[in-house]
């Protein structure tokens, strides 16, 4: 069986960097990991090909940094890497994402199964996958939290909804997402690492996938981040003195002449309170 697994280096900081011309993050210089959901998604392939036999290739697009993390992929137990990196890539949005996995895709041949994590941390949009899934013209499934069956023709899984759980096969080749239920990843041993070391990451440009430029980068993204920034808290506290009901009587004064109580008529006797 040939499982495709698509992953994505993320900022391992919530203190991000923000170009101000581009609305981009800034990825240079800034420490990073693998996607969370993405390390299910490599978890599941893996333990598939141990099952059913195959192979387990990564696929991502970024700076060429993300070789590092691609070669970590390869310490886990995946048999294959690849890089799609390139200038014109920059700035992508979901579906100018989508259309660059997809012509990477397409240039390593036929598959059964893409696996992808159910979204990335740093845009939680859960957009790649299903997008992903209509430019090959392969169904797909979200949310999946179990993998019941899988033959070379079919896959069934219980999907994780709002209203609870559900069952669903699909016919195969097909993509699915899934959540942080689904397994709990695998660290890499010594001899994987060792094994990693002599794996080349396959790096590919915009030109060797045959990447429409209209497509891809800022360029082919029809959503843009036109503004970012950070929420400022602030915080105001009061002190009321005196005894329960004089704070009580402050305390209402105080919401009232703020607007978050409407107009007083009248005192409270001490039955009333």
């Amino acid at each position: 069986m040939k499982i495709i697994v698509c992953v994505k280096q993320v900022p391992a900081s919530t203190q991000v960097r923000l170009n101000r011309e581009t609305g981009t993050i800034i990825r240079e210089g800034v420490a990073s990991m693998l996607n969370p959901y993405d390390s299910y998604a490599l978890e599941e392939a893996l333990r598939l090909k141990e099952t059913l036999g195959g192979e387990v290739t990564t696929i991502s697009m970024g700076i060429p940094s993300v070789a590092d993390l691609l070669k970590a992929t390869l310490a886990l137990g995946a048999d294959r890497a690849i890089l799609l990196t390139d200038r014109k890539f920059a700035g992508a949005d979901t579906l100018a994402t989508a259309y660059a996995l997809a012509k990477g895709i397409n240039r390593l041949g036929t598959f059964d199964l893409i696996i992808c994590g159910k979204q990335a941390i740093d845009g939680d949009t859960a957009q790649v996958g299903p997008s992903l899934a209509e430019k090959l013209g392969v169904p797909h499934l979200t949310n999946v939290q179990q993998i019941k069956e899988i033959d070379g023709q079919r896959i069934q899984c219980l999907r994780l909804t709002d209203a609870g759980y559900e069952t669903v096969e699909l016919q195969l080749p097909a993509l699915i997402t899934v959540v942080k239920d689904i397994n709990l990843p695998r660290l890499p041993s010594i001899a994987g690492l060792r094994r990693a070391l002599s794996q080349p990451v396959t790096l590919w440009t915009a030109a060797d996938v045959d990447a429409d430029p209209n497509h891809i980068g800022l360029q082919g993204s029809p959503t843009q981040v036109t503004s970012t920034f950070v929420p400022e808290h602030q915080r105001q506290s009061e002190r009321f003195e005196g005894d329960a009901s004089q704070q009580a009587s402050q305390l209402v004064e105080r919401l009232s002449s703020l607007g978050l109580l409407g107009p007083r008529e009248g005192g409270l006797s001490n039955d009333q309170h």
